[in-house]
């Protein structure tokens, strides 16, 4: 049996920073309902953004597009984690384990319904758009494994550079938006997947070792820039992706997106102190640590849930309001209280895989880790643009330059997830 959030909580050294806790929760949490919230479903199962149908609300993004704190957050623990298991592979599995067993899991049971589907020819209406939407938000998944990976290496920059490693990624961003936009580069904004988020990334090595001292500076400083930039530059208002926009701040990351992060991380560091009161009181820290066990179940199963409900409804001969009208905005409450039961099963249904698993001593191959974590990275991404959708007719989507099929991308998740972990599991008997 496994030990209970109540036991965790109770077990919790006092020298263990909870409000990192807290922030991993919330920030999983408002995509969460922000992904909810967007999904504009029409009576006719087609599925829609509500940014794009109240561009006025684009600027509620500023707020609530809170990935670059929880890649923060990501910097942070992993700084901590590779200075208690400094050895390459066993940090990798140590850290990949309850990302890529639920993971692997998610992408069985959509594979395997996703082909019993196309084979029944019941994969039209909005169980097609789910079978093309649901994986999208692996995206975060693949960044999040870049992270990971690239730990080692950034750590060691940034304590050998502080502020300067942080300095040189940003500096990478600029190069990269300047190029693109004044050099009109084909294919180099694909390179600020990697300098906009391990610069966000490499904030939390800063915040571990006490390095952030002025966050309204850092606050200030980045609304101002995201500010000029989207006022001055070509970078959109939104920071989300909206469907077919020209220049998205998302994908791939912008010098917009960068300050945005800035500002948020100011932002939730000026929070500290009270957000720190707050999750000392036992009952709120049991609630962060209950849901630290089950966010990234949670957050594989939300989108599930959410087109569920939208397909029940119109399963049941229910009319679909009008998006943004009164009638919508009336049923939004009933949609939130119905997807967060549906995925309240899902992930008791699913939770067991996100169990830590006891670690092992020794480790594979440092060479075979690396290729299995850029395997799987790459796997997880290709999946999140092509989905499952036209999984027997050869569907293809461009990562970067280089077209993948879902069932090629998830070969390359299974292979990757083998050479980080099977090497491991070998050397341990």
């Amino acid at each position: 049996m496994g030990i209970s959030a109540r036991e965790l909580a109770a077990a919790t050294p006092a020298s263990r920073d909870r409000y990192v806790d807290l922030l991993r929760v919330a920030s999983l949490g408002v995509v969460v309902l922000g992904h909810w919230l967007m999904a504009a479903v029409t009576a006719d199962g087609q599925v829609g953004n509500l940014l794009a149908v109240l561009p006025g609300l684009q600027v509620v993004t500023w707020l609530f597009q809170v990935m670059p704190v929880f890649f923060f957050v990501g910097g942070f623990s992993h700084a901590l984690a590779h200075r208690s298991r400094p050895q390459y592979a066993a940090f990798l599995r140590a850290r990949l384990q309850r990302l890529l067993r639920p993971t692997m899991v998610f992408v069985g049971v959509w594979g395997a319904a996703a082909l019993v589907l196309q084979l029944s020819g019941a994969d039209g209406g909005l169980t097609g758009v789910a079978l093309r939407l649901v994986t999208q938000p692996l995206w975060f998944i693949g960044i999040y494994l870049a992270m990971v990976a690239f730990t080692p290496p950034l750590l060691r920059l940034h304590e050998r550079w502080g502020w300067g490693a942080f300095g040189a990624l940003a500096g990478g961003a600029v190069a990269v938006d300047v190029l693109r936009f004044a050099a009109d580069v084909p294919f180099v904004e694909f390179l600020n997947f990697a300098f906009v988020w391990l610069a966000v990334h490499q904030l939390g090595f800063l915040r571990a070792d006490g390095m952030i001292r002025r966050p309204a500076l850092l606050a200030g400083a980045g609304l101002l820039g995201a500010t000029a930039l989207v006022a001055l530059g070509p970078y959109p208002l939104s920071m989300v992706g909206m469907p077919g926009e020209e220049v998205s701040n998302m994908a791939p990351p912008t010098l917009a997106l960068l300050c945005h992060g800035l500002w948020l991380v100011g932002a939730v560091e000026l929070l500290r102190g009270p957000g720190a009161r707050l999750v000392a009181r036992a009952g709120v820290w049991r609630a962060v640590v209950a849901a630290n066990g089950i966010a990234m179940t949670a957050f594989l199963w939300h989108l599930t849930a959410m087109l569920g409900v939208y397909g029940a409804m119109l399963g049941l001969g229910r009319a679909l309001p009008v998006p943004a009208t009164g009638a919508w905005w009336a049923q939004v409450p009933l949609r939130f209280l119905a997807a967060s039961l549906l995925t309240a099963l899902l992930v008791a249904a699913f939770r067991r895989f996100e169990a830590p698993v006891p670690p092992r001593p020794g480790g594979g191959p440092a060479p075979l880790a690396a290729l299995g974590v850029a395997l799987a990275l790459l796997g997880v991404l290709g999946l999140s643009m092509t989905g499952f959708a036209g999984l027997l007719t050869g569907h293809s989507a461009l990562l970067i330059a280089v077209p993948v099929t879902a069932p090629g991308a998830v070969a390359m998740i299974l292979t990757g997830w083998l050479l980080v972990d099977r090497p491991t599991a070998r050397r341990s008997r």
